[in-house]
């Protein structure tokens, strides 16, 4: 089987390395000696999310010979499903510089056969995820794991590596109707009607854990079979919200991570009569918001010494300051990365656990960047409160890396840290889509880092999400100006 692979295309291309390829043939073993019946070959998308097509096991072995292709138009729709750029127009519809996507054309799946997983919500299923590539074999530049291999290939010349730690919060609702109607069918589908799962705000407490218990027992023991490093489970502070904790693990392994746990948690809960939201700021009555806390740290891949670790007078290491001060350099840049939606902004209110200015601190929860970083502590790591639940993980994680190194190479330091987190003047988040879209255009971190036509792109791409929102009448117009004038 290994030398029927290696005569593939996609080994011929040099797209699968021989390693790929003993892990291919343990894959289609697996499958076979498993009874899996279907594969979902999968890649993560712009926001995150999962898109692909199903092959039966019978044709699993083509995945791995020729790739799988797909329309190129799955890299280029919104939050609505709409195509975002002219790709029917007669002009070439470049959106990288120098591969035209016009008429809808294939790209190319390519297998990366470490990700293979059965799932054990439906065990005669498995995923595999993929890269997106051009026809040709070409990465895509704006691909989410392109982006983020490039910002793990920038600390690799450093000789290091970035660790994350992830807190995910989410909601869990029970399903009341999930709006089938034809008229409910549009770009996007009319919201589903949900009520809470349990009653109340319910920070930590037993008793609401326990009324959970099952649900999130599914979800843990599904997330535990998917191979997740589950660390807890937890009750959250609003009514239905819960928290899942996740060990350490390198950038591209931690971004696979996230977007399984999702697509698993909505898959799951839809299964049982639930719906569960990662939505940054759900419209419903008591709902809190959801944020999704990066814990990052920095090791030295010669000694695996962490570089974030505290000199012994506690005072920051040299790498430590300089990532510090690189994320709040580039924090308002880094906006459209880490709170890509119109309703992130919504999320970032004072007192409410939220940051909504540029600082850090030390171990405060108000503040953006949250340092907890003690001398001897080999954990020692800094906490990133800014981002939401509904980013796409492969593109917030190299926004971390991407404005850390940039402060560690310009010799940045850190400011004073902040106790007063929502008082102090320091510069305030974005407030809305637009001002992070202002941020990231006016930018040269990430033109210098991953290109103009990454810029060009994901710009594009969110200001068609913007404009649809400037050109709807919100319930607040309506309320405010009906019965006026």
């Amino acid at each position: 089987m290994v030398d029927n692979l290696a005569g593939g295309r996609l080994a011929e291309m040099g797209l699968l390395k021989a390693e790929a390829l003993d892990r291919a043939q343990e894959v289609l073993a697996e499958i076979e000696a498993k009874d899996v019946e279907t594969l979902r070959v999968l890649f993560a998308d712009q926001h995150g999310l999962l898109r692909g097509k199903t092959l039966t096991a019978e044709a699993s072995a083509s995945l791995f010979k020729s790739g799988l292709n797909v329309p190129s138009t799955l890299l280029l729709k919104d939050t609505s499903h709409r195509t975002a750029f002219p790709v029917w127009e007669a002009q070439e519809a470049s959106v990288d510089g120098f591969e035209p996507m016009t008429g809808a054309g294939d790209v190319l799946l390519v297998p990366r056969p470490e990700s293979f997983r059965i799932l054990p919500w439906s065990p005669h299923s498995a995923w595999i995820l993929c890269d997106a590539a051009y026809a040709d074999g070409r990465p895509i530049a704006f691909s989410s794991t392109e982006v983020l291999r490039r910002a793990e290939e920038r600390l690799a010349l450093r000789g290091q590596q970035a660790i994350f730690g992830l807190e995910v919060e989410f909601q869990i609702f029970e399903r009341l109707d999930g709006a089938r109607g034809h008229a409910q069918s549009a770009m996007p589908g009319a919201p589903v009607e949900t009520r809470n799962l349990s009653q109340g705000y319910q920070y930590l407490t037993e008793t609401r854990y326990a009324e959970c218990e099952e649900i999130l027992d599914r979800l843990r023991r599904n997330a535990q079979g998917l191979g997740l490093q589950v660390r807890s489970v937890e009750i959250e502070m609003g009514p239905s919200q819960v928290e899942f904790t996740f060990a350490p693990l390198p950038a591209m392994q931690q971004a696979d991570a996230m977007v399984m746990f999702r697509t698993m948690v909505k898959e799951v809960c839809a299964r049982e009569g639930f719906h569960a939201s990662f939505m940054a700021k759900p419209r419903l009555e008591n709902a809190m918001a959801n944020g999704w806390h990066l814990h990052q740290s920095l090791v030295d891949m010669s000694s695996g010494r962490n570089l974030f670790e505290p000199l012994p007078d506690g005072t920051l290491s040299p790498e430590a300051s300089g990532w510090i001060a690189g994320l709040l350099h580039h924090a308002a840049a880094s906006s459209l990365m880490i709170a890509p939606t119109v309703n992130s902004y919504k999320r970032y209110l004072p007192f409410q656990l939220a940051p909504n200015r540029i600082q850090w601190g030390r171990d405060n929860r108000g503040a953006m960047l949250r340092a907890l970083i003690k001398s001897g502590d080999p954990a020692s790591r800094i906490e990133n409160r800014a981002p939401d639940s509904s980013a796409n993980p492969y593109f917030a994680l190299a926004a971390q890396i991407f404005a850390g190194v940039a402060g560690m190479e310009a010799e940045l330091q850190a400011p004073e840290p902040t106790v007063s987190p929502y008082q102090d003047n320091a510069a305030r988040l974005p407030r809305s889509l637009g001002q992070a879209l202002a941020a990231f255009d006016a930018s040269d971190l990430y033109r210098d880092s991953l290109g103009e036509h990454f810029v060009t792109y994901l710009s594009t791409l969110k200001r068609f999400e913007w404009e649809r929102y400037l050109d709807t009448v919100s319930e607040w117009e309506q309320a405010e100006y009906f019965n006026l004038f």
